[in-house]
């Protein structure tokens, strides 16, 4: 099937195959059109002008005497992502192959790519496994088509890729870690928590926080496949904190398994009285061995602030962090006392920064590439906050809910509320630094602690 085959001359299916090719020239310098080729000189010149939008592609190709050869693709599948948030991809993939003796090869411009060679799938999986690279779903399931059956491979993607998308429930983000996004009753914008399963021969499941019997129904059809899959066995059900979106599928997941389940100690009493039943306690501090052919290392960090119990997992071959709702990938945390401590939250954050995880997968949204970034300015974020919430203090109003213009600027009235607790978290963290004092008693009887 090539691409005139898969894609008519004309709509918005042509349009998804010259965008792929004009996205092949941008980020690889490879250019696939019949008419007289330019030089690699000219090539390199136009492709530079293109990413400084300096130049329209089409335009150029008229002038040029070239026309886009549609005819060297291979149609590899169509994919959506799954609703980690509402910005969701629906994107078609191609094979082409590209013969080593053909004038122009692939270039790297620093800024288009961070890298990019000629490597076999073998090779490119081996590195994922080490966790060296990233690769999206779709990408990794192709290499892994390619490197199992060789040439073959190649024409049983042309062959089992249909063009309805596929959307796939779980995505291995990293080896031995898969994200499985359910709707759950969770604060506005987020609709979906992420339950974690890991490992691959024992494994365990994070978070399984929907309420619902289909959403539930369809983790475990998922959890089954993989434990088919593997050959292997469901060792416990972790959760990170206490909160519904969080834990609310956790009993009817332990009747199905028959398996314990897990949290800190500070969480337990909490759990008890949602009928949750916890049978094994994290204090932080244990690393946790998952085995099987890639096994996984889990250390279990006790992370209070959103949460007094909460916990973070590294994965500390990948340096991977489950990091539950210290940082989100959509949305944001919210710090709520008595329970929740903002002065704990951003200590958490300073210590899980230490860590060295290289990426984070969090409880809601998508996986966040880099860690150190994403921790240093979560943290930064919440003091600078502060500083506004600190100059209404000094300008004599004690009032968080007029605060709230200068701390937060315009505000969803759905968020009101949330942002009127975060306010109070930041004042208690003030007076404990000295920064303010005289807080007034209504505020600490607000606060849970008068």
């Amino acid at each position: 099937m090539d691409g005139e085959d898969a894609y008519r001359s004309s709509g918005k299916d042509a349009a998804h195959v010259a965008c792929a090719l004009r996205e092949l020239f941008e980020e690889a310098g490879i250019l696939a059109a019949v008419g007289c080729q330019p030089d690699n000189a000219e090539l390199e010149r136009v492709r530079r002008l293109l990413l400084d939008t300096e130049v329209d592609f089409a335009d150029w190709l008229n002038n040029s005497g070239l026309q886009l050869d549609a005819t060297r693709l291979r149609f590899a599948g169509r994919w959506v992502t799954p609703p980690l948030s509402p910005m969701r991809f629906d994107a078609t993939f191609f094979l082409l192959e590209w013969p080593s003796d053909e004038q122009s090869q692939p270039t790297v411009i620093p800024g288009e790519l961070s890298h990019g060679e000629w490597i076999s799938a073998r090779k490119a999986l081996d590195r994922w496994d080490e966790g060296d690279v990233l690769l999206a779903q779709p990408t990794l399931e192709t290499l892994r088509v390619l490197a199992d059956k060789g040439a073959d491979g190649r024409a049983l993607l042309w062959r089992s890729q249909a063009h309805q998308p596929n959307s796939p429930h779980a995505i291995e983000f990293r080896p031995g870690i898969r994200v499985i996004p359910l709707a759950t009753r969770t604060l506005p914008p987020a609709t979906h928590t992420n339950a974690l399963l890991l490992g691959s021969g024992d494994f365990v499941l994070v978070d399984p926080g929907s309420p619902w019997d289909a959403e539930l129904q369809r983790l475990c059809e998922i959890v089954d496949t993989e434990l088919n899959r593997a050959g292997g066995r469901l060792r416990g059900i972790w959760l990170s904190h206490h909160h519904d979106d969080h834990v609310a599928g956790a009993e009817a997941l332990r009747e199905r398994y028959q398996v314990p389940i897990s949290a800190h100690a500070a969480t337990v009493s909490r759990l008890d009285r949602k009928g949750i039943q916890i049978d094994g306690r994290f204090e932080g501090g244990e690393t946790v061995e998952l085995a099987g052919s890639r096994p996984l290392h889990i250390r279990v960090e006790h992370v209070p602030g959103h949460a007094s119990g909460h916990l973070c997992f590294l994965e500390e071959r990948t340096r991977t962090l489950l990091c539950g709702d210290m940082v989100s990938g959509y949305g944001t945390v919210s710090i709520d006392p008595p329970d929740g401590s903002m002065s704990d939250y951003i200590d958490s954050l300073e210590r899980l920064a230490s860590l060295g995880a290289r990426v984070i997968l969090p409880g809601h949204g998508s996986m966040i590439r880099d860690a150190p970034r994403a921790l240093a300015e979560a943290r930064q974020h919440r003091l600078w906050r502060e500083d506004r919430v600190f100059e209404s203090w000094t300008k004599g109003e004690r009032d968080p809910e007029a605060m709230l213009p200068a701390v937060y600027g315009d505000l969803d009235p759905a968020i009101r509320r949330f942002a009127v607790r975060q306010v109070l978290a930041h004042l208690e963290r003030l007076e404990l630094n000295g920064r303010i004092s005289g807080l007034p008693e209504r505020l600490r009887h607000e606060l849970g602690r008068g």
